[in-house]
């Protein structure tokens, strides 16, 4: 699927969106932003709402040996209102390679770097309006590689467009989220190096089923295309993710999602392989962990 079509998708859900929002709707409606994994919703929550948030995300597989890592991120977040949330933290980095072609073993637990977010809600789903429309930029500074766990200072931001409605109220919902995420890496040892850039373009969908209050189970699917350079400059590999999610309440203040997605498509530029597995892992997972107060 070209960019120009994921555009077009995603304008036209705005549009849809524009034409049934009349005015702002306070009336309470089931918080989506954690319910489809890896994908977003659009809510932001309501004003003067705090929340620490441990969010685990997980690597695994390349083509060959054993390779595994994982981030967790330890972030407070702040919604001053209801168009806003802001949050920002620390994570930790851990590494288990060995075995892998092109990859040096290594095998590691440290502080990893810092991450930030805002979050702005373009349009506020209820009664006035089906969809909700969701802005999202999240900054992050590492002290190592993301794939190798190799020593480097890297710099990237996740833009993110996300949308969402109900298909039958208040039981099954519908997300889609539209993806950019350019990042700059560089040896932090070598003198006058110059910056490596790259950047990654994706698409997803995601279903949530609630069947209980306080429970809803789903399925998403992601399609991620890599390149080398800033701005999508050279093609490097794609791939296709799929997999369950749940998100579980676990009282008024705790909520939990977990998500497990696998790559069951794509492929290499270079190698014409089956699957990329060296711009990105066989499978991903995540836990999140949310704690209102």
């Amino acid at each position: 699927m070209s960019l120009r079509r994921i555009a077009s998708v995603v304008a036209l859900v705005l549009l849809v969106s524009a034409a049934a929002h009349a005015d702002d709707d306070d009336d309470h409606v089931f918080e989506t932003r954690d319910i489809f994994g890896f994908t977003d919703g659009s809510g932001v929550g309501n004003a003067g709402d705090k929340e620490i948030e441990l969010d685990t995300e997980a690597r695994l597989g390349k083509r060959d040996g054993r390779y595994a890592a994982a981030d967790s991120k330890l972030s407070f977040e702040y919604t001053p209102n209801r168009s806003v949330q802001v949050a920002f933290g620390p994570f930790l980095s851990a590494y288990s390679v060995s075995g892998v072609t092109g990859l040096d073993d290594r095998h590691r637990a440290t502080f990893g770097g810092l991450g930030g977010e805002i979050h702005y809600l373009l349009l506020d789903r209820g009664a006035s309006s089906p969809v909700g429309v969701m802005l999202s930029a999240e900054p992050q500074w590492r002290r190592f590689d993301e794939i190798s766990g190799a020593r480097a200072d890297n710099l990237g931001v996740e833009f993110k467009l996300s949308a969402d409605t109900e298909l039958i109220g208040d039981r099954l919902y519908l997300a889609a989220n539209l993806l950019y995420e350019p990042e700059g890496t560089r040896d932090p040892d070598g003198i006058g190096a110059g910056w490596d850039m790259e950047s990654t373009a994706g698409l997803s969908a995601a279903l949530a089923w609630r069947f209980v209050p306080s429970m809803t189970v789903g399925a998403e699917v992601w399609y991620l295309r890599h390149y080398e350079g800033a701005w999508l400059n050279t093609f490097t590999g794609d791939a296709v993710y799929l997999g369950p999610t749940l998100f579980v309440k676990l009282g008024d203040a705790v909520s939990l999602t977990a998500a497990w997605n696998v790559q069951v498509a794509g492929h290499e530029a270079d190698t014409g392989a089956a699957l990329d597995l060296a711009d990105f892992s066989r499978h991903r997972a995540r836990l999140k962990l949310s704690v209102d107060f």
